[in-house]
């Protein structure tokens, strides 16, 4: 084909630039004609603009968060052991794939780095910094360090010296006792019943903030910590004139590249030293990341189908006004470009002032999930760039998807179009609309079977997609499932309501898509709100049965939350009254495997018993094997349904790493079925003991001996008050759990996924409610000019609203309830449950929103 001469294209851009233009007159009228009809649509994009810019403020808010520098200010950098492990395996037909996590205890370093860091060039002084948990004699927790550690921090000499003798310790000034000074004494519990010190001297802080410390000598420290031949740590203080990455680098020549236990050494400067001093902080924070990441992608997907259901209908309403001009001579692409830049105009518009409301929800957010340990940080380009990035997606989704709703009227020959201008609503769905949720329905329900063979987080990702899928289905089916809903509840409306049940039901009737539309975001926030909090109370609640049945002991003795001091289990043994007693000692183990093909680590809670009195303070439902082996360090106890996924037995080994990275492969000598309750492994005391950030017992289990709990726990505060506040009392179930039941972490992700995202489905209810409402004053003052009262319409509105909550709430629980049975059967092997004032309280939301959206604006359309 030849070339188009200039003067032959001059007709053809002359013409596109003439469509442009018409298309743009069409846009600006259309705008200024249907205001109230696009206000639906600004609110829903303008909402999902504001909520997708704060999650992305909290995720760049999080993905810059590292543990604060305190501990270590005074440091020039920090050698510490990697807390990081890895697992590599193939997944089934592709290439070998590794998965990291962070262990939960402090991997420690050989002692003999102490001096050969000392020895590096530029280094003026390297010091081994360990700890222990203290507390004072008004039971205030404080950390024990040695003296040469305190310049690390730094700490200074305010008055008398430093410790000389393992009696002598040297006291932060901004927690000592009042009174207390140089020369004094002051009771300490450390590792043992309390102790007097001499206090040699007092000291204060002059770089971070830390938490309030208590020094003694090295060699009283040393003891103390119980690990003689590691260290937690070394902090490193480089002589003047030495850059950080000239330490580092330095460091990193002299020292080895690995410990003793294959763990690789690193050196920290910076905001990394950080990391040193929380060695929980990382850990935390990457769990924290994937739980968000897992509602941010929520939240994509409600809010990409809040924004097309909207755009969708306000597009639908006005098919009879796209089809006349179809008729009249506008062609498909002008009509599709108008309907579009209409769309465009008011979504940019809403997106806009959405991302700028992003920053204040986003810090709202933020506030939630922020502790100590990690705080949030928000640099000075986050709040723009997160902002930015939720107006653009909702500006960019709003023109093809408008496009997409106008393409079926635009399409139409101008003949077939004058028909539809002046025809009924169509409301058959199309062939390719009802085959895809067929399909996607389908989907829904087999990824929940999947989710009943599964385990772990494969069967939570199951059910997810499940829930999912099956939203997404009913959104495509909402004309036919309207149509069923119509046909059930109709006849009930009829009979009872007179002429205003017959109204509403011929209505409901005549009008299936816009029912269905209506019924789409009521569904869409009935099914997540259900199965975020059904999940976690349907796991708590099975947890809470478990561990209620696995408790046998009366009492038991807690103290703060760094834990019980040594020698506390032997001093409640030979307590009168005491039968059993059975110390409990917590920490984490992690298991590399595979969940459908891909592999896996998952950290587990575990515990650690003495299981010498074990049965009788803790009944774990046995069910093969002995608890009463379940000694030395080469044991362990397993719950059957990791028993089943791991093919194991009693007599079998499993493969584990411990808290601190140790593999170690047990023997299983027994297999319980209260796994949900006291965790999926139980370990001796003793082999969890040396893997241990602080091998202190969280509690000591009492069963008495029929004298009467009552005397047992006076007799044991009166034996145990040498170790200052421990607390005696009725035994719980959280005594046995091998893991609370939330943490605030837990709550704030609840808060914001069912509180933000829940209230931005409740909005969308509004909006599309009040975009069909208004869509509809034509049809009410025709209602009214042919005899129908006020009344009458108004109890018509009324009961179509109830229609529309009470479909909407059955089909959003049906949803929710295919996975969530799943989901339940696969990991607590009972029903799902949910707490029935939360489901109270669902309801009552969604009766009022959809009251809101449907009375309220037809008051001036009657």
């Amino acid at each position: 084909m030849s070339t188009l001469t200039r003067k032959e294209q001059l007709p053809l851009v002359t013409a596109r630039s003439g469509s442009r233009r018409a298309s743009a007159f069409l846009a600006r009228r259309s705008l200024a004609a249907h205001r109230r009809a696009w206000a639906a649509v600004f609110a829903a994009a303008g909402a999902a603009a504001a909520l997708l810019g704060a999650f992305a403020l909290v995720l760049g808010s999080l993905l810059s968060a590292r543990p604060p520098v305190e501990r270590y200010a005074g440091a020039d950098a920090v050698v510490a052991a990697d807390q990081k492990v890895s697992y590599t395996a193939k997944p089934w037909g592709s290439e070998p794939r590794t998965v990291s996590a962070y262990l939960p205890e402090r991997v420690r370093l050989d002692r003999a780095l102490v001096a050969k860091a000392a020895a590096v060039d530029g280094v003026a002084a390297a010091v081994a910094d360990d700890s222990v948990p203290v507390a004072l004699g008004d039971g205030t927790a404080a950390t024990g360090r040695s003296w040469e550690s305190a310049a690390l921090t730094p700490y200074r000499l305010t008055g008398g010296r430093a410790p000389g003798g393992d009696d002598e310790v040297v006291l932060d000034a901004a927690s000592a006792p009042a009174g207390t000074g140089p020369g004094g004494t002051v009771t300490l519990r450390a590792g043992g019943p309390a102790r007097e010190y001499t206090v040699s001297g007092l000291a204060e802080s002059r770089g971070g903030t830390p938490a309030p410390a208590v020094f003694f000598t090295e060699a009283r420290l040393t003891a103390l910590a119980g690990h003689p031949r590691t260290v937690d740590a070394i902090g490193v203080v480089a002589e003047r004139g030495v850059s950080p990455e000239a330490l580092r680098g330095a460091l990193r020549a002299a020292l080895p590249d690995a410990t003793d236990q294959h763990r690789a050494v690193r050196v920290l400067t910076g905001a990394e030293r950080g990391e040193g001093e929380r060695v929980d902080a990382p850990a935390g924070r990457n769990d924290l990341l994937a739980m968000l990441a897992s509602v941010a992608g929520t939240v994509v997907l409600v809010a990409l189908l809040v924004i097309s259901s909207t755009i969708a209908q306000a597009v639908h309403q006005r098919s009879g006004e796209l089809a006349l001009l179809r008729a009249v001579g506008a062609s498909p692409r002008q009509l599709r470009s108008a309907v579009g830049r209409e769309a465009g105009r008011v979504a940019a518009t809403a997106a806009v002032l959405g991302g700028i409301g992003s920053v204040p929800l986003g810090f709202l957010m933020r506030s939630l999930l922020g502790t100590e340990a990690l705080p949030l940080p928000v640099p000075l380009w986050l709040p723009f760039a997160a902002g930015a990035a939720g107006a653009l997606v909702v500006a960019l989704a709003a023109r093809p998807v408008a496009m997409l709703a106008a393409r079926r009227v635009t399409r139409l020959r101008p003949s077939a179009a004058l028909g539809e201008a002046g025809g009924a609503e169509p409301s058959d769905p199309g062939r390719f609309r009802t085959v895809a949720g067929l399909l996607l329905a389908l989907a829904g329900v087999s990824s929940a079977g999947l989710a009943t063979a599964q385990g772990g987080q494969a069967a939570a990702l199951a059910a997810s997609g499940s829930a999912t899928s099956l939203v997404i289905a009913v959104a495509l089916l909402g004309p036919r499932i309207a149509e069923v809903a119509v046909r059930v509840l109709g006849a009930p409306m009829r009979r009872s309501a007179g002429v205003s049940g017959f109204l509403a039901a011929r209505s409901g009737a005549a009008h299936t898509r816009r029912l269905g539309a209506a019924l789409t975001p009521v569904v869409l926030v009935t099914a997540f709100v259900c199965v975020q909090l059904a999940a976690t109370s349907t796991l708590e609640r099975a947890a809470d049965r478990q561990a209620a049945a696995a408790l046998r002991a009366d009492l038991m003795v807690t103290g703060p939350a760094g834990g019980l001091p040594d020698g506390v289990a032997g001093a409640v043994r030979g307590t009168p009254g005491v039968a059993a007693a059975t110390g409990v000692l917590r920490s984490a183990v992690l298991l590399a495997h595979r969940e459908a093909g891909e592999p896996v680590l998952d950290r587990l809670p575990v515990l650690g018993v003495t299981a010498g009195q074990l049965a009788s303070t803790v009944d774990p439902g046995v069910t093969s094997g002995d608890l009463a082996d379940l000694t030395g360090t080469g044991t362990v106890a397993l719950g059957a349904d990791r028993a089943d996924g791991l093919d194991a037995g009693v007599g079998d080994r499993v493969e584990l790493r411990l808290g601190d990275g140790t593999k170690v492969a047990p023997r299983v000598v027994a297999v319980y079925e209260r796994s949900l309750g006291v965790g999926e492994f139980l370990f001796p005391r003793e082999a969890l003991a040396d893997h241990v950030s602080a091998a202190r017992d969280q509690a000591v289990l009492v069963r008495t001996d029929g004298t009467g709990p009552e005397a047992t726990a006076t007799a044991l505060r009166d034996a145990l008050a040498p170790y200052g506040v421990v607390r005696v009392g009725p035994a719980t179930d959280d005594a046995v759990r091998s893991a609370p039941a939330t943490s605030g972490q837990d709550d704030a992700l609840v808060v914001i996924g069912v509180g933000v995202i829940g209230g931005f489905a409740l909005l969308a209810v509004v909006s599309t409610l009040t975009l069909i409402t208004v869509g509809r004053r034509r049809e009410l003052r025709l209602l009214r000019l042919v005899g129908a009262g006020r009344g009458q319409l108004t109890r018509m509105l009324v009961l179509e609203t109830a229609l529309v909550a009470f479909a909407g709430l059955a089909i959003g629980t049906l949803v929710a309830a295919v996975p969530l049975t799943a989901f339940s059967v696969a990991l607590a092997g009972s029903a799902p449950y949910m707490v029935p004032a939360r489901y109270g309280a669902l309801v009552l939301a969604v009766v009022v929103a959809a009251a809101a959206g449907t009375l309220l604006p037809a008051r001036t359309g009657r």
